[in-house]
């Protein structure tokens, strides 16, 4: 029998967000997902991964499960490359078994700790102009539906439905198992280089085309980005622990987290701070399996806000960007990250029908970001810009429905698998307009 707690608290990753609904439940199986549904009887239900999102997306007064009980694969067929996995698997655990089977996921991105439903179902992506967000690795998907029925979707099966729900922030359904395509496993390079801005700017659809993996970080009041370039190498894993604790842990999460804390009692250093971490920036290589080189240690909270963009407008969004944050005075010291991602066919996907690039900035969790969050977010709106279900952002339904031209088709469906809303709240409600 699946335990459960009955109020407890629950918090989002930076601890923004905070309830505590009337039940949690731990189901290990589908059948304890299936039940949990049916004896709910109609109250609100929400799905939690490892709560690894901003916005209000898992809160419910009512119901929440927890899929950290469900993970592992279900079913492996190695000659297709193809593997069925539980929903709530953590991406660190799958990329370690998809490993031990000489297999591996094409594109991951810099978080592992999201569950392959949660990473899926917000639009979580990586970066690399030649692949799409994680969704596209998925070939099928089982909901168990509001009447706890099973569905299965496919390209095949039902694709209008697929479609759908790739991308669906959890309003279909609850998503059970995943199916991946998968690569044979791959190791990668990662080289990581200063530049300045304004180079890099005019390098930058050079290096997405050079380079299997690329994106870059710009350090606020500094003209100095962090290049990240992977590839794909011969090279085997490099074993260098005492290396690596020093650069990913001490320095990346120890320094700069004591240089956050003196940002947020003393947010006049934040441009200060910011200049000193770009000055730090030095030519690092690393080799590694590839979900190993992808995921980057983060130790140090944040609260996040992302937008993709049509490709070829990043550069210019990046310059405007800049030139606000200067104006304005802003104070942050947290890096700007910028990244790209493959169009693909998800309805609800950012990268919908168009090559893009995604702008993302952080505050440090405690300093105050809704200033900061809210003049970026003006910015890249000018841009036709698409927010990150996943992250912070102010928008509803009336723009949604201008960016995401198959929004009415998604709610159509969700209506038809779910028409007592059960897996909608209040924040969903609005945000898509039901």
């Amino acid at each position: 029998m699946y335990k459960q707690q009955l109020r407890p608290l629950i918090q989002n990753w930076s601890g923004i967000l905070q309830f505590r609904p009337q039940n949690l439940f731990f189901p290990s199986s589908l059948e304890e997902i299936i039940s949990i549904v049916k004896s709910a009887k109609g109250k609100k239900i929400r799905v939690i991964g490892s709560c690894h999102s901003w916005p209000p997306l898992i809160e419910t007064e009512e119901i929440v499960i927890s899929l950290k009980n469900f993970q592992g694969i279900e079913h492996l067929d190695k000659e297709k490359r193809q593997a069925t996995v539980r929903a709530g698997t953590q991406l660190r655990y799958l990329g370690h078994l998809l490993y031990t089977h000489g297999l591996a996921m094409e594109n991951l991105g810099d978080i592992d700790e999201q569950s392959i439903a949660g990473a899926i179902s917000t639009g979580t992506h990586g970066t690399g102009q030649s692949f799409g967000i994680i969704a596209t690795q998925v070939i099928e998907i089982t909901l168990i539906t509001a009447k706890g029925e099973i569905v299965t979707c496919s390209n095949e099966k039902e694709p209008n439905l697929f479609k759908a729900a790739q991308v669906s922030l959890g309003t279909l359904g609850i998503i059970a198992l995943v199916k991946l395509q998968l690569v044979p496993a791959y190791n990668l390079e990662c080289i990581k280089s200063k530049e300045n801005f304004e180079t890099c700017l005019s390098k930058v659809d050079q290096y997405r085309n050079q380079h299997r993996n690329y994106e870059f970080f710009w350090f606020p009041y500094s003209d100095i980005v962090c290049n990240k370039f992977l590839n794909l190498t011969d090279k085997q894993p490099e074993n260098k622990p005492i290396k690596k604790f020093l650069v990913d842990v001490v320095y990346e999460n120890g320094v700069f987290k004591l240089a956050s804390e003196v940002a947020r009692i003393f947010p006049n250093f934040s441009p200060s701070i910011s200049q000193l971490g770009a000055k730090g920036i030095s030519v690092q290589k690393e080799v590694h399996y590839s979900h190993k080189i992808y995921a980057s240690s983060r130790l140090v909270r944040f609260n996040e806000m992302e937008y993709a963009l049509p490709a070829e407008k990043g550069p210019q969004a990046m310059r405007e960007l800049k030139a606000w944050i200067e104006k304005n005075q802003i104070q942050v010291h947290f890096p700007v990250e910028y990244r790209y991602t493959k169009g693909d066919d998800i309805w609800l996907s950012p990268a919908y029908e168009r090559d893009s690039c995604f702008i993302a900035v952080h505050m440090y969790k405690g300093m105050p970001y809704q200033k900061y969050f809210e003049g970026v977010e003006e910015i890249l709106l000018s841009y036709q810009g698409r927010p990150h279900w996943g992250k912070l952002h102010t928008q509803k339904a009336e723009y949604l429905s201008q960016v995401y031209p198959k929004l009415k088709e998604f709610l159509s469906w969700r209506q038809s698998l779910d028409p007592e809303q059960i897996f909608l709240n209040s924040y969903l409600k609005e945000l898509l307009g039901v």
